[in-house]
This record gives C-alpha cells, sequence and structure tokens, in this order.
C-alpha cells in the first residue's frame, strides 16, 4: 500500500508540473502575440530556431541560399523597367537584401529603419536594396507616398521567386538576408528590424562602418 501511494504521489507531481509547463509555454506565446518577439527572435540563437522551425524542402531544381554560401545570381526588374542582376551588379560591396510587400504592415514598419541605415554607408559601406515581392503597380503607388532612396526591385510572388532563392523557402516577409563583398551568406533575418538595430546586426557580421 505504501508503495502505491507513493506511486499516486508521484504521479500528481508529475501532473502537476506537467500543466505548470504547459501554462508556461501558452503564457510566453500570448506574451508574444501581444507584444511581439522582443528580444528573443531578435537574437542570433532564436532566429536559428526560428528559421529551423519555418524550415522546408525547397521546389525541385531550385537552388536556395545557406550561410557561409554564395548567394544564387538573381535577375530582377527595376522600377524603370530594366534589369539588373544580383548580386554581380553590386560586386565588391557587401549588400543587406530586404524582403517585402506593400501590404505587410511589419514590413511597412521597418522601412525608415532601412533608410536611416542606407544613408549612414555611402558609396562604400553596405548597399541595401529592397526586393519587393508585389506586382509594380502596387509598389509604384506605395513608394509615390512613402519615398526611400535605396534601390527597389520586383519579382513575381511564387515557389522560385527571390525570397525562396534567397533562403525564406516559408514566404515570411519580411525577410533580409546579408552578404558578404564577395557574395556568400553571412546572416539571415526573418521579420522586421527594430529602430537602431541594424548596425548591431551588421556589426555582428564583422560589418563595421568606418569614416
Amino acid at each position: 500500500m505504501a508503495a502505491d501511494r507513493h506511486s499516486h504521489s508521484g504521479m500528481k507531481v508529475r501532473s502537476v508540473i506537467t500543466i505548470a509547463l504547459i501554462a508556461a509555454i501558452v503564457g510566453a506565446l500570448a506574451g508574444l502575440w501581444v507584444r511581439g518577439p522582443g528580444p528573443i527572435w531578435r537574437s542570433e540563437l532564436g532566429q536559428r530556431l526560428l528559421q529551423g522551425w519555418l524550415a522546408r524542402e525547397a521546389p525541385p531544381g531550385v537552388v536556395v541560399a545557406k550561410l557561409g554560401q554564395p548567394v544564387p545570381a538573381l535577375r530582377l526588374a527595376a522600377l524603370d523597367g530594366g534589369m539588373r542582376r544580383i548580386p554581380e551588379d553590386f560586386a565588391g560591396r557587401p549588400i543587406l537584401i530586404n524582403l517585402w510587400a506593400s501590404w505587410c504592415g511589419p514590413c511597412i514598419a521597418e522601412m525608415p529603419e532601412l533608410e536611416r541605415y542606407s544613408r549612414t554607408q555611402g558609396a562604400t559601406g553596405v548597399q541595401v536594396i529592397g526586393i519587393a515581392l508585389d506586382d509594380a503597380t502596387s509598389v509604384h503607388d506605395f513608394l509615390a507616398r512613402v519615398r526611400v532612396r535605396y534601390p527597389i526591385f520586383l519579382d513575381t510572388p511564387g515557389p522560385a521567386d527571390a525570397g525562396v532563392r534567397l533562403g525564406n523557402v516559408q514566404g515570411v516577409l519580411p525577410y533580409s538576408l546579408l552578404i558578404d563583398a564577395n557574395g556568400r551568406v553571412l546572416k539571415q533575418r526573418i521579420g522586421p528590424f527594430a529602430p537602431g538595430e541594424l548596425d548591431s546586426f551588421a556589426a555582428e557580421a564583422g560589418l563595421i562602418r568606418r569614416p
């Protein structure tokens, strides 16, 4: 009987611990939903966990960018109707590529930070590039209201669009990719940048702008 009582007692303790853990997880998720991801997903570890959670197989035949590897060559439409090659047309400079869309609220919210950071880089620092996964009319209308000085290119959303080839197979927006002057992936980022955050993001990859 004593053994039975201890067994029942142990089961109750385990049940209480399980319930507490579930409650803690639910509470944490609720906090993230209400307050946003905050510093958790902004950290390197948080980003690795998030990217792992969202990872899935790329479509057959589609080459996807990976950390430490060269980015696949992209040929994208510019706003003036011409075509540009990325990263070839910006060779010799690190590049921050930002995937966005005119209907994406978090994308719009981070644009002032991208614009601010771009202005600090001059002609030799990190080149900020935006790639809109959107239709041309919507992008032109949006940029007529919200002006940015860094280059914006266009691509049609799909299973092999620029975002997918740059490592964002799940298609979550915004998504950013930092590559070095040789076109190799330094860092990936799911989600928006907070004001002032891009300086530390680039510095963590060894990219520090010096006058």
